[in-house]
């Protein structure tokens, strides 16, 4: 059984390792488009390479599969395989807003068993384990119950007209913590036209189900 205590102080300090690069705390950052549209910084790199030599000691048997590292095809002949996203919601971060997230998950057959957030920015640590509930900030979380597509709030920097009937809450970058914040009963539904890739969104799946 993998430690759970372990587990949270690695992705607390990948946390702490990006906030101390965040430009939102007054720091300076170096970003580029590593393709055109796609961005990266100096921390998501930093962060990348401490998560992959913690959580590879805290599990060896885990493959590891990660936005800001090259695809090893080594990954498919394991069970096991560490999903990570460095930073999820790099624009917000290199802008300075909060709405970025350090994101890890321990998946197996296609499935998440262990999914976590941490979202310094925003004083916030999200945790779920399956079959076992969700936390956020060690607190046990409940998603919204409503049964109406009228009133619901979904995040949204705006609305069009034909969606008048629906509700605009927060939006982060971070699809992540948007997720996130349909387990947390602050939105009732998510709507993006890119749902991005695995590392986005494997955490904040398990957390919200």
């Amino acid at each position: 059984m993998i430690d759970r205590d372990r587990l949270h102080a690695i992705v607390r300090e990948a946390g702490r390792i990006a906030f101390a690069r965040w430009p939102g705390a007054g720091h300076a950052l170096h970003s580029w488009d590593k393709t055109p549209g796609s961005l990266v910084s100096e921390a998501d790199l930093e962060v990348d390479r401490f998560l992959k030599r913690e959580l590879l000691r805290l599990l060896p048997s885990a493959a590891w599969l990660s936005e800001e590292t090259a695809d090893d095809k080594v990954r498919t002949d394991s069970d096991l395989i560490w999903l990570v996203d460095p930073i999820d919601g790099t624009r917000d971060f290199v802008a300075g807003r909060s709405g970025w997230a350090v994101s890890v998950a321990l998946v197996s057959a296609g499935r998440p068993l262990i999914g976590m957030l941490a979202a310094p920015a925003r004083d916030e640590e999200w945790m779920a384990v399956a079959g076992q509930g969700a936390t956020l900030n060690q607190a046990p979380i409940r998603a919204s119950t409503r049964t109406q597509f009228a009133g619901a709030r979904v995040p949204t920097h705006s609305l069009p007209k034909d969606d008048a009937d629906l509700v605009a809450v927060e939006q982060p970058n971070s699809i992540a913590l948007r997720i996130a914040m349909v387990a947390d009963n602050r939105a009732d539904l998510v709507a993006t036209l890119r749902w991005g890739f695995e590392w986005d969104i494997a955490a904040a799946t398990l957390i919200a189900r």
